[in-house]
Protein backbone atom coordinates (compact mmCIF):
# COMPACT_ATOMS: atom_id res chain seq x y z
CA UNK A 1 0.00 0.00 0.00
CA UNK A 2 1.69 3.10 0.34
CA UNK A 3 5.61 3.00 -0.86
CA UNK A 4 5.52 2.21 1.83
CA UNK A 5 1.16 1.64 5.76
CA UNK A 6 3.75 2.25 7.61
CA UNK A 7 6.54 2.15 10.54
CA UNK A 8 6.90 2.98 14.18
CA UNK A 9 6.68 5.97 16.18
CA UNK A 10 10.06 5.94 16.78
CA UNK A 11 11.38 9.08 17.14
CA UNK A 12 15.28 9.17 16.42
CA UNK A 13 17.50 10.71 18.90
CA UNK A 14 17.14 14.44 17.60
CA UNK A 15 13.71 13.87 16.95
CA UNK A 16 13.30 13.20 20.99
CA UNK A 17 15.18 16.39 21.69
CA UNK A 18 12.77 17.98 19.80
CA UNK A 19 10.13 18.75 22.14
CA UNK A 20 11.73 22.52 23.39
CA UNK A 21 12.69 23.14 19.80
CA UNK A 22 9.42 22.48 18.20
CA UNK A 23 7.28 23.72 20.85
CA UNK A 24 9.55 27.35 19.78
CA UNK A 25 8.78 26.30 16.42
CA UNK A 26 5.05 26.35 16.84
CA UNK A 27 4.86 30.24 18.25
CA UNK A 28 6.54 31.61 14.72
CA UNK A 29 5.55 32.46 11.98
CA UNK A 30 6.08 32.18 8.03
CA UNK A 31 6.81 35.71 8.04
CA UNK A 32 10.11 34.52 10.70
CA UNK A 33 11.45 32.21 8.12
CA UNK A 34 10.75 34.24 5.02
CA UNK A 35 13.01 37.64 6.58
CA UNK A 36 15.72 34.87 7.73
CA UNK A 37 14.95 35.27 11.59
CA UNK A 38 14.46 31.72 11.69
CA UNK A 39 16.77 29.38 9.77
CA UNK A 40 15.19 26.31 10.36
CA UNK A 41 12.85 23.38 8.94
CA UNK A 42 11.19 20.62 10.73
CA UNK A 43 10.52 17.80 8.44
CA UNK A 44 8.11 14.72 10.02
CA UNK A 45 9.25 11.17 7.76
CA UNK A 46 8.46 7.37 7.63
CA UNK A 47 11.67 5.69 8.85
CA UNK A 48 14.29 4.29 6.34
CA UNK A 49 16.31 7.12 4.62
CA UNK A 50 18.36 8.10 7.67
CA UNK A 51 20.96 5.89 8.53
CA UNK A 52 21.53 4.54 11.88
CA UNK A 53 25.02 5.44 12.19
CA UNK A 54 24.57 8.99 10.39
CA UNK A 55 25.07 7.19 6.68
CA UNK A 56 22.34 7.43 5.25
CA UNK A 57 20.56 9.81 2.39
CA UNK A 58 18.90 12.04 4.49
CA UNK A 59 22.26 12.32 6.63
CA UNK A 60 23.94 13.42 3.67
CA UNK A 61 20.98 15.58 1.78
CA UNK A 62 20.39 17.66 5.41
CA UNK A 63 24.17 18.06 5.52
CA UNK A 64 24.16 19.65 2.19
CA UNK A 65 21.23 21.58 2.57
CA UNK A 66 22.18 23.07 5.34
CA UNK A 67 25.39 23.63 4.46
CA UNK A 68 23.95 25.12 1.55
CA UNK A 69 21.58 27.63 2.93
CA UNK A 70 22.37 27.68 6.58
CA UNK A 71 18.76 26.14 7.48
CA UNK A 72 19.06 23.60 10.14
CA UNK A 73 17.24 20.56 9.74
CA UNK A 74 14.84 19.21 12.82
CA UNK A 75 14.21 16.04 12.02
CA UNK A 76 11.12 13.27 13.51
CA UNK A 77 10.87 9.53 12.56
CA UNK A 78 8.12 7.08 12.80
CA UNK A 79 5.59 5.15 10.72
CA UNK A 80 3.46 6.77 7.71
CA UNK A 81 0.87 6.45 9.91
CA UNK A 82 1.76 7.83 13.04
CA UNK A 83 3.36 10.98 11.55
CA UNK A 84 -0.12 10.96 9.40
CA UNK A 85 -1.77 11.10 12.96
CA UNK A 86 0.53 13.40 14.83
CA UNK A 87 -0.01 16.15 12.23
CA UNK A 88 -3.62 15.79 12.33
CA UNK A 89 -3.04 16.56 16.27
CA UNK A 90 -1.03 19.40 15.65
CA UNK A 91 -3.42 20.84 13.09
CA UNK A 92 -4.54 23.93 15.60
CA UNK A 93 -0.44 24.24 16.05
CA UNK A 94 1.15 22.93 13.33
CA UNK A 95 4.79 22.00 13.67
CA UNK A 96 5.99 20.09 10.78
CA UNK A 97 6.85 21.90 7.58
CA UNK A 98 7.97 19.26 5.38
CA UNK A 99 5.65 15.47 5.36
CA UNK A 100 7.58 12.24 4.26
CA UNK A 101 5.21 9.27 4.00
CA UNK A 102 4.72 6.38 1.77
CA UNK A 103 1.32 5.55 0.37
CA UNK A 104 -1.51 5.17 1.01
CA UNK A 105 -0.84 8.22 3.96
CA UNK A 106 0.38 10.45 1.73
CA UNK A 107 -2.96 10.88 0.02
CA UNK A 108 -4.77 10.22 3.45
CA UNK A 109 -2.66 13.00 4.80
CA UNK A 110 -3.92 15.34 1.02
CA UNK A 111 -7.88 14.00 1.88
CA UNK A 112 -7.62 15.37 5.58
CA UNK A 113 -6.75 18.74 4.41
CA UNK A 114 -2.26 18.76 5.60
CA UNK A 115 -0.83 19.47 2.63
CA UNK A 116 -0.50 22.67 0.52
CA UNK A 117 0.11 22.78 -3.30
CA UNK A 118 4.01 23.44 -3.74
CA UNK A 119 5.50 21.56 -7.41
CA UNK A 120 9.24 21.64 -6.30
CA UNK A 121 12.08 22.55 -8.90
CA UNK A 122 12.53 18.85 -10.35
CA UNK A 123 9.12 17.90 -9.79
CA UNK A 124 8.65 18.02 -13.69
CA UNK A 125 10.88 15.43 -14.53
CA UNK A 126 9.05 12.94 -11.81
CA UNK A 127 6.58 10.61 -13.44
CA UNK A 128 2.92 11.45 -13.41
CA UNK A 129 2.29 8.79 -11.27
CA UNK A 130 4.20 9.62 -8.49
CA UNK A 131 3.44 12.95 -8.07
CA UNK A 132 -0.19 14.77 -6.87
CA UNK A 133 -1.53 16.72 -10.11
CA UNK A 134 -2.33 19.18 -8.01
CA UNK A 135 1.39 19.74 -6.39
CA UNK A 136 -0.09 18.30 -2.97
CA UNK A 137 3.00 15.84 -3.20
CA UNK A 138 6.00 14.75 -4.43
CA UNK A 139 7.83 11.59 -4.79
CA UNK A 140 11.45 11.99 -3.55
CA UNK A 141 12.77 8.74 -3.45
CA UNK A 142 11.05 5.60 -5.28
CA UNK A 143 10.95 2.35 -3.62
CA UNK A 144 9.52 -1.19 -4.03
CA UNK A 145 7.65 -3.28 -1.33
CA UNK A 146 9.80 -6.75 -0.53
CA UNK A 147 10.70 -9.06 2.02
CA UNK A 148 13.42 -10.20 3.44
CA UNK A 149 15.29 -13.66 5.32
CA UNK A 150 18.06 -14.82 6.87
CA UNK A 151 20.80 -16.03 4.60
CA UNK A 152 22.70 -18.01 7.06
CA UNK A 153 19.54 -19.82 8.66
CA UNK A 154 18.05 -20.08 5.39
CA UNK A 155 20.15 -21.82 2.21
CA UNK A 156 18.01 -20.27 -0.34
CA UNK A 157 14.69 -17.39 0.15
CA UNK A 158 11.04 -19.07 0.04
CA UNK A 159 9.53 -18.60 -2.76
CA UNK A 160 5.84 -18.69 -2.06
CA UNK A 161 3.15 -17.04 0.47
CA UNK A 162 2.38 -20.84 0.69
CA UNK A 163 5.74 -22.03 1.79
CA UNK A 164 5.37 -19.44 4.61
CA UNK A 165 2.67 -21.63 6.49
CA UNK A 166 5.48 -24.45 7.01
CA UNK A 167 5.48 -25.10 10.84
CA UNK A 168 9.19 -24.85 10.84
CA UNK A 169 8.45 -20.54 10.56
CA UNK A 170 6.03 -20.87 13.99
CA UNK A 171 7.63 -17.67 15.81
CA UNK A 172 9.91 -17.21 13.08
CA UNK A 173 8.13 -15.18 11.10
CA UNK A 174 6.87 -11.40 11.82
CA UNK A 175 5.23 -8.39 10.02
CA UNK A 176 4.87 -4.68 10.61
CA UNK A 177 1.19 -3.51 11.73
CA UNK A 178 -1.28 -2.37 8.93
CA UNK A 179 -3.06 0.44 8.97
CA UNK A 180 0.27 1.66 11.63
CA UNK A 181 3.14 1.17 9.16
CA UNK A 182 3.36 1.71 6.12
CA UNK A 183 5.05 -1.68 5.07
CA UNK A 184 2.48 -3.05 7.08
CA UNK A 185 -0.04 -2.05 5.13
CA UNK A 186 1.38 -3.62 2.29
CA UNK A 187 1.43 -6.33 3.47
CA UNK A 188 -2.53 -7.00 3.05
CA UNK A 189 -2.11 -4.75 -0.06
CA UNK A 190 0.08 -7.57 -1.96
CA UNK A 191 -1.98 -10.17 -0.21
CA UNK A 192 -5.15 -9.04 -1.83
CA UNK A 193 -3.64 -8.60 -5.44
CA UNK A 194 -1.50 -12.03 -5.19
CA UNK A 195 -4.61 -13.82 -3.92
CA UNK A 196 -7.22 -12.33 -6.01
CA UNK A 197 -9.17 -10.09 -3.81
CA UNK A 198 -9.73 -9.45 0.16
CA UNK A 199 -11.78 -12.52 1.66
CA UNK A 200 -8.84 -15.03 -0.07
CA UNK A 201 -6.56 -12.60 0.83
CA UNK A 202 -7.77 -13.01 4.39
CA UNK A 203 -8.50 -16.23 4.57
CA UNK A 204 -4.25 -16.65 3.84
CA UNK A 205 -3.63 -14.41 6.30
CA UNK A 206 -5.87 -15.86 9.07
CA UNK A 207 -3.32 -18.83 8.61
CA UNK A 208 -0.65 -17.27 8.66
CA UNK A 209 -0.98 -15.87 12.01
CA UNK A 210 -0.46 -19.08 13.34
CA UNK A 211 3.22 -18.55 12.86
CA UNK A 212 3.03 -14.50 13.03
CA UNK A 213 5.44 -13.13 16.05
CA UNK A 214 2.83 -10.83 16.72
CA UNK A 215 2.39 -6.67 15.70
CA UNK A 216 5.46 -4.29 15.21
CA UNK A 217 4.49 -0.68 15.04
CA UNK A 218 7.97 -0.68 13.13
CA UNK A 219 9.33 -2.35 10.36
CA UNK A 220 12.73 -0.95 10.53
CA UNK A 221 13.44 -2.94 13.99
CA UNK A 222 12.73 -6.21 12.05
CA UNK A 223 15.61 -6.24 10.22
CA UNK A 224 17.89 -6.63 13.08
CA UNK A 225 15.86 -9.48 14.64
CA UNK A 226 15.79 -11.13 11.02
CA UNK A 227 19.79 -10.59 10.69
CA UNK A 228 20.28 -11.82 13.74
CA UNK A 229 18.50 -14.91 13.72
CA UNK A 230 15.82 -14.32 16.33
CA UNK A 231 12.97 -14.34 13.12
CA UNK A 232 14.30 -15.84 10.02
CA UNK A 233 10.93 -13.76 7.92
CA UNK A 234 9.93 -10.40 7.58
CA UNK A 235 8.56 -7.97 5.90
CA UNK A 236 10.27 -4.42 4.44
CA UNK A 237 10.66 -2.72 1.37
CA UNK A 238 13.89 -2.87 -0.88
CA UNK A 239 15.67 0.74 -0.10
CA UNK A 240 15.60 0.42 3.38
CA UNK A 241 16.54 -3.49 3.55
CA UNK A 242 19.52 -3.16 0.83
CA UNK A 243 20.45 0.24 3.16
CA UNK A 244 20.25 -1.92 6.08
CA UNK A 245 22.69 -4.73 4.43
CA UNK A 246 25.75 -2.95 4.61
CA UNK A 247 25.67 -3.74 8.09
CA UNK A 248 23.64 -6.89 8.46
CA UNK A 249 25.18 -9.31 6.01
CA UNK A 250 22.67 -11.67 6.64
CA UNK A 251 19.77 -9.78 5.48
CA UNK A 252 18.37 -11.29 2.00
CA UNK A 253 15.73 -9.70 -0.07
CA UNK A 254 12.87 -11.69 -2.05
CA UNK A 255 9.58 -11.05 -3.21
CA UNK A 256 6.39 -13.78 -2.30
CA UNK A 257 4.79 -15.19 -5.29
CA UNK A 258 1.25 -17.08 -5.00
CA UNK A 259 1.84 -20.74 -5.51
CA UNK A 260 2.07 -21.06 -9.48
CA UNK A 261 2.62 -17.60 -9.88
CA UNK A 262 5.39 -15.02 -10.65
CA UNK A 263 6.85 -12.87 -7.86
CA UNK A 264 5.30 -9.81 -7.55
CA UNK A 265 5.56 -5.64 -6.00
CA UNK A 266 4.63 -2.88 -6.51
CA UNK A 267 6.08 0.70 -5.88
CA UNK A 268 6.18 2.49 -2.46
CA UNK A 269 7.76 5.74 -2.77
CA UNK A 270 9.15 7.86 -0.46
CA UNK A 271 6.54 10.74 -0.91
CA UNK A 272 6.83 14.35 0.87
CA UNK A 273 4.20 17.10 0.50
CA UNK A 274 4.37 20.70 2.39
CA UNK A 275 2.34 20.78 5.38
CA UNK A 276 -0.25 23.47 5.02
CA UNK A 277 -0.30 26.42 7.84
CA UNK A 278 3.71 25.29 8.54
CA UNK A 279 5.73 27.45 10.67
CA UNK A 280 8.81 27.78 8.05
CA UNK A 281 6.96 27.25 4.63
CA UNK A 282 9.68 28.99 2.67
CA UNK A 283 12.39 26.93 4.27
CA UNK A 284 10.15 24.01 3.34
CA UNK A 285 10.16 25.16 -0.42
CA UNK A 286 13.87 25.27 -0.14
CA UNK A 287 13.79 21.77 1.47
CA UNK A 288 11.91 20.31 -0.97
CA UNK A 289 13.47 21.82 -4.09
CA UNK A 290 16.89 20.30 -2.57
CA UNK A 291 15.40 17.24 -2.09
CA UNK A 292 14.49 16.92 -5.69
CA UNK A 293 18.06 18.69 -7.19
CA UNK A 294 20.15 16.81 -9.53
CA UNK A 295 22.55 16.51 -6.89
CA UNK A 296 20.69 14.89 -4.11
CA UNK A 297 19.14 12.56 -6.48
CA UNK A 298 22.40 11.03 -7.91
CA UNK A 299 22.80 10.06 -4.11
CA UNK A 300 19.75 8.46 -3.87
CA UNK A 301 21.12 4.85 -5.27
CA UNK A 302 24.74 5.43 -4.11
CA UNK A 303 24.41 6.24 -0.48
CA UNK A 304 20.96 5.63 0.13
CA UNK A 305 20.33 2.68 -1.44
CA UNK A 306 17.25 3.49 -3.53
CA UNK A 307 15.63 4.74 -6.70
CA UNK A 308 15.71 8.16 -8.25
CA UNK A 309 12.40 10.00 -8.41
CA UNK A 310 13.50 11.31 -11.31
CA UNK A 311 13.46 9.97 -14.48
CA UNK A 312 16.20 11.95 -15.75
CA UNK A 313 18.64 10.63 -13.38
CA UNK A 314 20.07 7.53 -14.37
CA UNK A 315 22.78 6.32 -11.77
CA UNK A 316 25.33 3.31 -12.72
CA UNK A 317 27.12 3.35 -9.32
CA UNK A 318 27.31 -0.20 -7.76
CA UNK A 319 24.70 -0.23 -5.68
CA UNK A 320 22.46 0.75 -9.01
CA UNK A 321 23.61 -2.09 -10.57
CA UNK A 322 22.72 -4.39 -7.58
CA UNK A 323 19.05 -2.92 -7.16
CA UNK A 324 18.20 -3.56 -10.53
CA UNK A 325 19.58 -7.67 -10.09
CA UNK A 326 17.40 -7.34 -7.42
CA UNK A 327 14.25 -6.28 -9.22
CA UNK A 328 14.72 -8.59 -11.94
CA UNK A 329 12.05 -10.63 -13.21
CA UNK A 330 10.03 -9.41 -10.35
CA UNK A 331 6.28 -8.46 -11.77
CA UNK A 332 5.17 -4.91 -10.77
CA UNK A 333 1.79 -4.07 -10.24
CA UNK A 334 0.17 0.00 -9.35
CA UNK A 335 -2.38 -0.43 -6.61
CA UNK A 336 -5.48 1.39 -6.97
CA UNK A 337 -4.54 4.08 -4.49
CA UNK A 338 -7.71 5.75 -4.73
CA UNK A 339 -9.58 2.69 -3.62
CA UNK A 340 -6.77 2.01 -1.17
CA UNK A 341 -7.31 5.31 0.35
CA UNK A 342 -11.38 5.10 0.51
CA UNK A 343 -11.61 2.11 1.39
CA UNK A 344 -8.29 1.40 4.14
CA UNK A 345 -10.41 1.64 7.37
CA UNK A 346 -12.38 -1.47 5.98
CA UNK A 347 -9.61 -3.27 4.85
CA UNK A 348 -7.92 -3.38 8.32
CA UNK A 349 -10.08 -4.06 10.05
CA UNK A 350 -11.02 -7.39 7.92
CA UNK A 351 -7.18 -8.26 8.91
CA UNK A 352 -8.31 -7.42 12.41
CA UNK A 353 -10.99 -9.39 12.40
CA UNK A 354 -9.14 -11.97 10.15
CA UNK A 355 -6.06 -12.64 12.05
CA UNK A 356 -7.58 -11.60 15.97
CA UNK A 357 -5.26 -9.03 16.15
Amino acid sequence: MSRKLLRTAVAVASGLALTSALTACGGSTTADSEDGREKVVTVYSADGLKGEKGDGWYDRVFADFTKKTGIEVKYVEGGSGEMVQRAVREKTNTQADVLITLPPFIQQAEGKGLLESYQPQGSEKVNGRDKAADGKWTSVVNNYFGFIYNKKELPEAPKTWEQLLDPRFKGKLQYSTPGVAGDGTAVVIKSMHDFGGKEPAMEYLKKLQANNVGPSSSTSKLAPKTDKGEILVANGDVQMNFAQSRSMPNLGIWFPAKEGGAPTSFALPYAAGLVKDAPHTENGKKLLDHLLSEEAQKLVSQVGGGFPARTDVKPTDANAVELTKIMKGVEIFEPDWADIDKNLASYVDAWKSATGS
